[in-house]
């Protein structure tokens, strides 16, 4: 993902760049990701869909630094898209019974915990909080997590691995997740304690 803040430099303001075009195509793929697995149940179509959106989000990041075109826009449709997808692929389990409701809930509960946050950060001259490294590999987990779930629905060895392997990713995803929020609120608190200032970074 593309990071940064208001208190550094942007290496441009144009909306219409090649990694800001690949952010946007990821965030059209999510209604079809909806409609393959809850329509026709094409869930390695979907998977292969969430393979493309993984290498787009690593692939825009990469042309963004390397032509110095990161911009506001991309460092805003980076986690949108990512959220999107989570939340989407968790939503479409669980109706389709894969996954049950509580993890769901569980997720979605430390995202509002976040949005709880921020006007708590604007107070000090803040729109959000920088990415952290648990937040970053949170969502890598994620991500990894329930493709594999999903591959998983069959009752065939390789299913079995599958299943096996994403769930150990979604445990291990859903504990960091937390991890990364709770940083993110003890963040916050240490903030308030301190004068405002003019800055913003990114809540990942």
């Amino acid at each position: 993902m593309r990071g940064g803040s208001e208190g550094a430099s942007y290496d441009t303001d144009r909306v219409l760049t090649l990694p800001n075009a690949l952010s946007f195509l990821r965030l059209l793929g999510v209604p079809l990701f909806v409609w393959l697995i809850l329509g026709p149940h094409s869930d390695r179509w979907a998977v292969l869909l969430l393979m493309a959106a993984g290498f787009s989000d690593w692939l825009d990041g990469h042309l963004a630094r390397a032509w110095h075109q990161t911009s506001r826009v991309g460092q805003m449709l980076d986690p949108i898209a990512d959220r999107l997808y989570i939340g989407s692929t968790l939503i479409c389990l669980a109706i389709r019974d894969i996954i049950p409701w509580w993890l769901v809930v569980l997720l979605v509960a430390r995202d509002l915990l976040l949005v709880c946050l921020v006007p708590l950060l604007r107070t000090r001259g803040y729109t959000s909080l920088p990415v952290h490294l648990i937040g970053k590999a949170a969502t890598f987990c994620l991500l990894y997590a329930f493709p594999l779930v999903l591959l998983g629905a069959g009752g065939t060895a390789w299913a079995l691995a599958a299943r096996v392997s994403g769930w150990s990713f979604a445990i291990w995803g859903t504990a960091l997740y937390w991890w990364a929020g709770l940083l993110y609120v003890r963040q916050t608190w240490h903030l308030m304690q301190g004068p405002r200032v003019s800055r913003s970074g990114r809540i990942g």
